[in-house]
């Protein structure tokens, strides 16, 4: 069971000149098969991040706590080193909750979280949902899906695990399809995919769509010019961007 992909992602998740994580903040994880996966460890670094500062969990042992009406944070801690597959292992992240959800959507293997400045800018902002629900450019489309979930702020932890499942839940409901990129307000970023390609691209056009909505609006002096939602539809639908989404790895 290679751990490479996954500390790769990571890596390239934690380089500091991209300004999306340091020190201990975000996470990543890798689904191994329908009952483990792997998530970085709590306090762990992604930048330097080693087998060691990873934690491989049972999904059996976390999905049914999103189902809890409550439970104390002691509560959690415990089903969080009782998910562990072996005992030498550290604990895992409190979010390891949401990634053993996100984990389980079709097509999903790797799942990044990270707080990127340029994107937390806007999430910490009365903009956050239009960002997240408008596109300005066809390669945002292709690496980050027509729309991103939007989750209010909310309490890390349970709590936060059992809204992103709400929201992601709504979001297939109406579009039809999985996200690509999840955002949360006043607190970061999330990428899914079924390659730790697919992740990093989303999470870097995620930043790069930020800049340009900064810069955009300020430019206009109001809001950025967005593209309409039939442009967004087309670039959506194109067997081009298909072919280059596979070419990709996306």
């Amino acid at each position: 069971m290679s751990l490479d992909p996954l500390l790769n992602l990571s890596h390239q998740l934690g380089r500091e000149e991209r300004r999306l994580a340091i020190l201990g903040e975000g996470n990543t994880s890798m689904r191994h098969d329908a009952d483990t996966f792997t998530v970085k460890a709590s306090g762990s670094n992604l930048a330097t991040l080693a087998a060691a500062g990873t934690a491989t969990c049972r999904f059996d042992k976390l999905l049914p706590l999103l189902a809890a009406e409550a439970m104390s944070d002691v509560a959690v801690d415990e089903a969080l080193f009782a998910a562990r597959i072996s005992t030498e292992m550290k604990k895992p992240s409190v979010e390891a909750l949401f990634h053993a959800y996100l984990l389980t959507l079709p097509g999903v293997n790797f799942v990044g979280h990270t707080h990127p400045i340029a994107v937390n800018a806007l999430l910490c902002s009365r903009h956050a949902a239009t960002f997240a629900t408008r596109r300005l450019f066809p390669d945002e489309i292709v690496c980050c899906g027509v729309e991103s979930v939007m989750v209010p702020y909310t309490d890390p932890g349970l709590k936060l695990s059992q809204a992103i499942k709400s929201a992601v839940e709504a979001y297939i409901l109406r579009l039809a399809r999985p996200p690509r990129v999840i955002l949360l307000e006043n607190h970061g970023l999330i990428a899914l995919g079924a390659s730790p390609e697919a992740v990093l691209a989303a999470t870097l056009m995620a930043v790069k769509a930020a800049e340009i909505f900064v810069g955009a609006a300020a430019a206009s002096g109001g809001e950025p010019r967005f593209l309409t939602a039939a442009q967004v539809e087309r670039i959506a639908g194109r067997p081009d961007e298909h072919y280059r989404q596979k070419a990709l790895g996306l």
